[in-house]
């Protein structure tokens, strides 16, 4: 079993400089392991829709409704949201044969996922993030008994409105089955119990928006990077596990 130590980093972006007493502070946490950013709010949608409708109020939408939600971002004012344009959904990757392949750990599909088979291979950026790198456990420990001691959505680490319940990813539940592939249901993972699996896309997902992992930062009049490490680092130390 391979480790590898996680860090996140934070970046404050400071909006609206023409009135700093009622600037809004929006995060950014940069995964070095995933090397993608993080939304520091990974509930956005409860406050800011983009205009999208069929969101509701605890911030819950259909799989459709997120990939509307996100395009909502990258077009968000002309130059998308905090001025980036590829925001998307966390990526999921169906390993195996085609579909879940249910188990209690490394497969795609149940508990204990497999995140990842190599240091720039990804699984699962979401088991990933829960398991590895804040030190999450699913209800089930590897073996399939439950309660695992210590389950849950126990550590947050520097996010805020971090749901205990699944979130949408951004990759379509296509298993070919003698009906053919089918187009109906999507990947989600499950902050709460810890478990990966897949859902009918008119289910009420969280959406938690990423995007790629480059430093640069755009500079438009009304944006400005103020701080790029947010008192230095954090989250030293977590640990992680490949599976």
């Amino acid at each position: 079993m391979k480790t590898r130590t996680g860090v996140l980093w934070a970046g404050v972006l400071v909006l609206g400089l023409a009135a700093p007493a009622q600037a809004a502070l929006h995060g950014l946490i940069y995964d070095d392991v995933l090397d993608i950013f993080w939304l520091q709010d990974a509930n956005l949608a409860a406050s800011n829709t983009f205009g999208v409708g069929g969101i509701d109020a605890a911030g819950r939408m259909s799989w459709d409704t997120a990939q509307s939600w996100i395009a909502a971002m990258n077009a968000d004012g002309g130059t998308g949201y905090l001025g980036y344009t590829d925001w998307r959904l966390p990526l999921i990757v169906d390993t195996g044969a085609a579909g879940c392949d249910n188990a209690y750990a490394g497969t795609d599909c149940g508990y204990n996922v497999q995140t990842g088979s190599a240091a720039t291979t990804v699984y699962s950026e979401m088991a990933s993030l829960s398991y590895d790198t804040l030190g999450n456990l699913a209800l089930y420990d590897t073996s399939g008994s439950e309660p695992q001691p210590g389950w849950g959505l126990t550590n947050t680490g520097p996010f805020v409105n971090l749901q205990s319940y699944s979130y949408w990813s951004g990759t379509e539940y296509v298993p070919n089955t003698e009906y053919g592939p089918n187009p109906d249901s999507a990947w989600g993972f499950g902050f709460g119990f810890g478990g990966q699996g897949a859902s009918d896309k008119y289910n009420g997902f969280y959406a938690w928006a990423v995007r790629p992992g480059d430093v640069a930062v755009p500079e438009p009049a009304s944006l400005a990077l103020v701080g790029t490490t947010l008192g230095g680092l954090l989250g030293v130390g977590w640990r992680r596990r490949r599976r």
